[in-house]
């Protein structure tokens, strides 16, 4: 899972930058001879990064959600101690505040993105650097928190690797001929 995390977080947390810039770089309407980037690209972008980045973290909570369930039945199964149950929870109610603070901000942010569009019917001049600033504080946060999930997911597999080590363990001990895979 740390692979197939670090390359989906990458991807999202760079198109969320790319989307960042995009914004700088879009037309302002009124301006004669004003170059730059259409409103339509910035919105397509960042729908699509917000939706991957989404996607990120639902992929985050189910991982520890099904592990979750493996460390339980593994552990009752082979009557393991309960410590390693425990920390797989603490690991997953430690990076579920910063998944639904980052979903939280995104939505926030496209709300404003929207109600700062030029041909909205909401005429709120602050609504643009109220946009500006969330849209900063998502990219901020969802980095800092892709670095906690990251860990979290490390410490995790590495209990899965312990359980792993502890069932092999008992099945010798047992005379098991059964081959377990190796993780």
């Amino acid at each position: 899972m740390n692979r197939i995390f670090l390359v989906l977080t990458t991807l999202s947390n760079l198109s969320l930058g790319a989307v960042f810039i995009l914004g700088w770089m879009v037309i302002t309407p009124g301006v004669p001879g004003a170059t730059g980037v259409p409103l339509s690209v910035h919105f397509l972008s960042g729908l699509a990064a917000v939706t991957l980045t989404l996607l990120v973290h639902a992929v985050v909570l189910t991982y520890f959600m099904g592990t979750g369930r493996w460390i339980e039945e593994t552990s009752q199964a082979y009557r393991l101690p309960v410590d390693t149950r425990a920390e797989n929870i603490r690991l997953k109610y430690r990076t579920l505040p910063g998944m639904v603070g980052c979903i939280t901000l995104l939505i926030v942010t496209a709300a404003f993105g929207a109600a700062s569009d030029p041909g909205a019917a909401l005429d709120w001049p602050p609504a643009k650097v109220i946009h500006m600033t969330l849209a900063c504080l998502s990219l901020l946060t969802n980095l800092a928190v892709s670095g906690l999930e990251y860990q979290s997911i490390q410490r995790n597999g590495q209990l899965i690797d312990e359980i792993m080590s502890q069932v092999r363990t008992i099945r010798q001990e047992r005379g098991l001929e059964e081959k377990l895979p190796v993780a």
